[in-house]
């Protein structure tokens, strides 16, 4: 998969020749359509693409996929779906008689991936399938499905769905993409999902904590656990203060129940355009997030879904990335992790976000309560972290 897309970009395979290709691209800002109405039409079936990963029948490349409790690290799935849906846009977007592409694909949401089994197996055969589902102007929707060998059927381990865009040849502008017509009335159920799904992140966007205050059901949520959390012996009848704070019993403060970590960039971790590539930062940020989850639970976690990845701003190659994991909401063997990456520069002291990431996983034991210790005041920012968690969570199960 990685090396049709080099095939299609024109990417160089040497990093001290990446400017170079780079440069190259530029020629083809003339193949870019003007308006979408001059791109062809396609079909779902046109973009639909099938990927063996053979961990069965092809031993030696297990090593890199295995992870210490002998199942599938599933931090190389979400490496694998990421460069396979960027594949199947530019399968979409093909034209005949032009051997490289002139759009810049790339990831711009995760939009959710739900898993069906607790366990990848190490050693059986894994297919990957998937094809456009929706397009608008310049982005598409991508859903993929991973499937494993069993008894010789394949069956199925979770279902992915992706937002990409496409840009110019310099990844600077929107570039338009061909239309999608769906052929039969399952496609066309498909394709209003796709719009569907459209809305709902508008309208989760739109009620985002970082713009609308909490519901009054939320806000009586977090007043709630205040008052289970007042120290009422500490400072005797009617002399009870903010301050006066206790921990519940089988609960962990916030505070307590987080991980960090950095990364430096090397040109290894790049993508066809010489940024970094976005499924290795998926892959950090889910380990980063797992080991978050399994401290707090101290016991193995197991991943439930992903959701909401929005890529915010692309990481350069030698940046230093910076991840920080959060336990924000728990219930019975349930963690909810969020992830926060990003970018620090040395020269300005500056920090960036990159990502964010929403991680549900499940224990194997029933977990420790997690509760916000901040309330009201300048920076209620645990209660909302928690309000936020709880959303993710919600949604979360009603998908599954």
């Amino acid at each position: 998969v990685r090396s049709r897309l080099r095939d299609i970009v024109g990417a160089s395979t040497n990093w001290r020749d990446h400017v170079q290709a780079m440069q190259e691209r530029k020629a083809l800002h003339t193949l870019l359509a003007k308006q979408q109405e001059d791109l062809p039409p396609r079909r779902m079936k046109d973009s639909y693409l099938e990927v063996i990963l053979p961990l069965g029948s092809q031993p030696e490349i297990r090593e890199k996929y295995l992870n210490v409790h002998n199942s599938v690290r599933f931090g190389r799935i979400l490496e694998d779906l990421d460069s396979l849906g960027v594949l199947i846009c530019y399968t979409h977007t093909k034209q005949e008689m032009q051997p490289r592409s002139p759009l810049s694909i790339v990831t711009a949401l995760v939009d959710k991936i739900n898993l069906c089994k607790k366990i990848i197996y190490p050693d059986c055969d894994i297919k990957f399938t998937g094809n456009v589902s929706w397009v608008g102007k310049t982005s598409m929707e991508v859903k993929m499905h991973m499937l494993q060998l069993h008894d010789g059927d394949y069956s199925p381990v979770l279902d992915a769905t992706f937002v990409m865009v496409a840009r110019d040849p310099e990844n600077k502008r929107p570039a338009f993409v061909n239309p999608l017509v769906p052929e039969t009335p399952e496609e066309e159920e498909i394709f209003k999902q796709g719009e569907l799904n459209k809305l709902k992140r508008i309208d989760f966007s739109t009620a985002s904590l970082l713009k609308m205050a909490p519901t009054a059901e939320e806000r009586n949520i977090i007043h709630d656990i205040f008052l289970n959390t007042l120290d009422t012996r500490q400072e005797g009848e009617g002399t009870v203060s903010f301050r006066s704070r206790k921990l519940p019993p089988n609960s962990v403060w916030m505070e307590d129940a987080k991980l960090k970590g950095l990364q430096i960039c090397h040109p290894q971790e790049r993508n066809i355009f010489n940024r970094i590539f976005g499924g290795f930062l998926m892959r950090k940020a889910f380990e980063l997030g797992w080991a978050t989850a399994c401290s707090y639970g101290c016991s193995r976690p197991f991943i439930v879904s992903v959701d909401d990845i929005m890529f915010q701003r692309p990481v350069e190659v030698g940046s230093l990335l910076l991840l920080s994991g959060q336990v924000c909401y728990t219930e019975k063997n349930y963690i909810q992790v969020r992830v926060h990456s990003e970018v620090y520069d040395a020269d300005t002291r500056e920090h960036q976000t990159t990502n964010i990431f929403h991680f549900t996983f499940v224990s194997e034991n029933e977990v420790p309560r997690v509760v916000p210790k901040t309330y009201g005041g300048k920076y209620p920012t645990k209660s909302m972290l928690y309000l936020d968690g709880k959303r993710h969570f919600a949604a979360t199960m009603k998908e599954i």
